[in-house]
């Protein structure tokens, strides 16, 4: 069920309305049910895969509780184990039998192992992830198991954050299935708010500049520089308003029920460097992979110094890369931010003096193009369907800039209308994201009187009806 449909919005009401007539002591089931068949409307036969995980971690999480310090590791790995082995099989066990097709072929060997014919499980590395935390959490002692097995699957389950994150951890939301949620008004509002405007990015900004982007990359050498280059800076902003938009839906939803959610994003555009765009950009997985590989891995390697932090950092993104998917373009991709991230780390000093050398104004905004630069560099990896046409896009991306495409010149197979349309939008929401980064336009919307307010909400409701590209386009980061 995709959140920008007309299911999702009945489901929703329909969800919210009962858990709030129903007595506390029953939500947690209504809400389990519902996060079910909310999941079941994709592939209903992968709930078996999700049923498979949480028995193995419920019961680790309590035999890690409860077992004598030799044997915690056991119990742990045991877990990781079986959730790192379900991720395998169906996210990458054909990618690496590829490769292996490959690497035989080239002694002229063939290849023995049967390829499976299995589609990949909606949100497979999301849930996983947070499955994963918990066991580990519960394992360094910073939660007690929970013994409720209702309570624990709606933790996976949740279904505002089922699909797509945010991750989240146990010390975050577990307690919270536990607490009486009251019906209020103004967190009420505050949550659909923050939907509808997840609504507009996705629908009226994501979805139209996917129709300048799918076509260029679908048939990159049937364009010039110019589309080229357009293509590159629109997916930079169609992959954050559309991912973006569904953590707002998902935050904004739990939180109609009263549940808090941690945020994902914040204004990642107004970055300075890369690594300053991690902490900014997909921030729920970004703390996982520090939380639980990059600083555990230095401080075991504490020994080997500057080195154990170039190592950490590199293998923390040749991973994070991995996790987005099983192709070599992902991982060229991890691996272009790791090089990024340890060259900050090393240049850290000489930047500092520069810096100080520089009008603060001049270095400041340089910095932020050139990090979006080098992002959207990255981002061609990430988009392109192979190597080869990532290799064509960068290697085109400045030659023939005026030379006619083969369809037409200049998007020409595009309408003007679309394009200066996703230039306003997406100018509109960049301000208006800055706005709330600096907390400037929820503090001024908040005083605005009731009929100004319900106005602007109007506003917003009319401009997602006629500007919105309603073919029920999957979210981007569905596919991980």
């Amino acid at each position: 069920m995709l959140f920008n449909s007309i299911q999702f919005v009945i489901f929703f009401i329909v969800v919210t309305t009962t858990f709030f007539a129903l007595p506390h002591r029953f939500r947690w089931f209504l809400l389990l049910a519902s996060s079910c068949y909310f999941y079941m409307a994709f592939v209903p036969i992968y709930i078996l895969i999700l049923f498979f995980t949480i028995v193995i971690d419920y019961i680790a999480g309590i035999l890690l509780e409860d077992a004598k310090e030799k044997n915690k590791k056991i119990y742990l790995i045991a877990s990781l184990v079986a959730n790192i082995g379900v991720l395998a099989v169906f996210k990458y066990y054909n990618f690496l039998n590829d490769n292996l097709t490959y690497l035989l072929n080239g002694f002229s060997v063939s290849n023995p192992v049967p390829y499976l014919k299995i589609l990949l499980p909606i949100g497979l590395s999301f849930h996983t992830f947070q499955a994963m935390s918990y066991t580990i959490e519960v394992y360094r002692g910073n939660h007690k198991a929970e013994r409720n097995f209702g309570i624990y699957a709606l933790y996976v389950m949740f279904y505002p954050q089922l699909v797509a994150g945010p991750i989240e951890r146990p010390q975050n939301i577990l307690h919270q299935f536990h607490q009486e949620q009251f019906f209020d008004y103004r967190r009420v509002v505050s949550g659909l708010r923050l939907m509808a405007w997840g609504f507009f990015k996705k629908i009226v900004v994501a979805d139209r500049l996917a129709i300048i982007v799918d076509v260029v990359y679908k048939d990159p050498k049937s364009h010039n520089g110019l589309s080229l280059c357009i293509a590159v800076v629109c997916f930079s902003f169609q992959i954050y308003s559309d991912f973006s938009a569904y953590s707002d839906i998902a935050i904004g939803s739990a939180r109609v029920m009263g549940y808090d959610l941690m945020r994902n994003f914040n204004n990642p555009f107004s970055s300075k460097n890369v690594t300053e765009f991690w902490r900014r950009w997909h921030i729920s997985l970004s703390t996982w992979f520090n939380d639980y590989l990059f600083t555990p891995f230095i401080v075991s390697k504490r020994d080997w110094g500057n080195m154990a932090v170039v190592v950490g950092l590199f293998l923390t993104f040749f991973l994070s890369g991995l996790w987005h998917g099983a192709g070599w373009t992902f991982i060229i991709y991890g691996v272009l931010h790791g090089i990024a991230t340890i060259y900050e780390f090393l240049t850290k000093k000489t930047r500092k003096k520069v810096s100080k050398k520089m009008p603060s104004f001049i270095y400041d905004n340089l910095s932020i193009i050139l990090t979006f630069s080098f992002v959207s560099f990255s981002w061609i990896f990430f988009r392109s369907e192979s190597i080869e046409k990532a290799i064509y896009i960068i290697t085109h991306l400045f030659s023939d800039f005026f030379k006619p495409n083969i369809a037409g010149y200049i998007l020409d197979d595009i309408s003007k209308r679309d394009v200066a349309l996703s230039i306003l939008f997406v100018v509109f929401m960049l301000f208006v994201e800055r706005q709330k980064e600096l907390k400037i336009l929820p503090q001024k919307f908040a005083v605005l009187p009731i009929a100004v307010r319900w106005s602007v909400y109007i506003l917003l409701f009319i401009t997602i009806l006629v500007f919105g590209i309603f073919e029920n386009k999957q979210f981007i980061y569905f596919q991980f």
